[in-house]
């Protein structure tokens, strides 16, 4: 529809406007001028009654004459459209050559100083008239004095004044609009040229926008390239879930066969071991696969300290018949920006690693670093040696065979991390035992 497009609308609403708007200035320019030239009509014509009031006189014989004649020509001429007329009592009456057999018609009743009326007047022709009654110094008799004008051109003046302002505004509305059209055209030329970038992205003709456009426009396109960015890094990490999946159920699904289709009967005890760990696997990936996809969405200002605390007291609860010490401390303002769950299965996977370790103590530190915030926990176990810190972080890798669990805990917290932005770090702790660095994004500190 024309009217879901931007431009129309914006001619549209603007074509109302400023029609409202020249009209509105139509009316007074043009009625301004009308009443300018209507009391300058008024003014030449009392002019005129001055003029033919001071030449005024009484003759012999008591009617009106025109003692100094009027310098107007077309008091002369029959019919102009200039006349002027004297009335003395008893109906004598005088006129000027131009009025020929007519007479001019009083106002009534008669009113002190000029009356202004219009009447008809010879040939059909709208007369204005200004007349006034008088006393001549040597008589007692009060004259009528009456000047009309024809008013027919002055009409015509006034309505071609009307009509070429009228032209004039809507040719000026005409030109605002189609300006307004063609500034708007060029102002949405960004837009344009975004909207096809956006169909080559994706008909996978380009990888992002950056497209020459407006400061207001810019951080509209690096938002959108920075959601297509997340949206390609989620479709990545889904991809690389799945491969590994894949691999991973590849070796214990082949083992299950082998145990199922053994001779002599199947191992159930392997199968159903294989089987356990096979849950153990597709859990884990699936977890990673959703908070892969809730990164950055679904995150919050996390307070690391108490969670570190409440997953504290529950290890202390599961490890109680051990005695081990587990001291939290650090800042309790700092926050992370992550989801709470994901920030205790990381902190409870390194915690209870370090427990499992210990020999009498763990330690957990929370503090602030640039941007960041970073827990650190150590325990006074054994430790790892240096070659095997980087292998301790490889999915389903167990350095102690006999040791229970099935190696996905510092690789889960490995990977939970990076997808937050921040990373896991591996060393030996002071007390002698392994040092697991946690870095996350802070939040703001309360």
């Amino acid at each position: 529809m024309i009217l879901g497009s931007l431009t129309a609308r914006l001619a549209l609403l603007t074509s109302a406007w400023v029609a409202c708007g020249l009209l509105a200035a139509w009316l007074l320019v043009s009625g301004q001028a009308a009443a300018y030239i209507g009391n300058a009509f008024d003014a030449g014509l009392n002019d005129l009654l001055d003029a033919v009031v001071a030449g005024t006189e009484l003759g012999p014989d008591g009617r009106p004459v025109m003692a100094r004649p009027v310098s107007e020509p077309r008091f002369d001429r029959p019919y102009s459209g200039v006349y002027w007329q004297i009335e003395a009592p008893g109906g004598r009456i005088a006129t000027s050559r131009s009025l020929w057999d007519q007479t001019l018609a009083p106002a009534a009743p008669p009113r002190e100083g000029v009356v202004m009326h219009g009447v008809r007047g010879p040939s059909g022709q709208h007369l204005r008239i200004a007349e006034r009654d008088i006393a001549l110094p040597e008589s007692d008799a009060r004259l009528q004095v009456m000047v009309a004008m024809a008013y027919d051109e002055t009409y015509v003046e006034i309505a071609r004044l009307r009509h070429g302002l009228a032209f004039g505004f809507a040719v000026l509305g005409l030109g605002l609009v189609v300006g307004t059209v063609l500034e708007v055209s060029l102002l949405l030329a960004p837009l344009r040229r975004l909207r096809r970038a956006v169909a080559d992205m994706r008909a996978g003709r380009r990888a992002s926008l950056r497209v020459p456009a407006a400061a207001e426009v810019q951080p509209l396109i690096a938002e959108i390239d920075a959601l297509v960015a997340q949206n390609r890094a989620t479709v990545e990490r889904a991809r690389s879930h799945i491969g590994n999946l894949a691999h991973a159920l590849r070796t214990d699904l082949a083992v299950l066969r082998n145990a199922l289709e053994a001779p002599g009967g199947a191992d159930l005890e392997v199968a159903a071991r294989q089987l356990a760990a096979a849950e153990r696997l597709v859990a884990h990936h699936l977890t990673r696969a959703r908070t892969a996809a809730l990164v950055g969405t679904a995150a919050e200002d996390v307070p690391v300290l108490e969670v570190a605390r409440e997953v504290a007291a529950a290890l202390r609860r599961l490890f109680a018949g051990r005695d081990l010490a587990i001291e939290v401390a650090g800042e309790a303002a700092l926050r992370a920006r992550c989801e709470r769950q994901d920030l205790s299965e990381m902190l409870g996977n390194l915690m209870e690693n370090a427990c499992k370790w210990a020999e009498a103590g763990v330690a957990v530190t929370v503090a602030a670093a640039p941007g960041q915030v970073r827990v650190e926990v150590c325990d006074d176990g054994p430790g790892l040696p240096a070659g095997h810190i980087e292998r301790a972080l490889e999915r389903g890798v167990q350095l102690d065979e006999a040791a229970p669990g099935s190696g996905l805990g510092l690789a889960i917290v490995a990977d939970l991390a990076a997808l937050y932005g921040g990373a896991l770090d591996l060393g030996r702790a002071a007390e002698g035992g392994l040092r697991a660095s946690l870095s996350l994004p802070a939040g703001p500190p309360v």
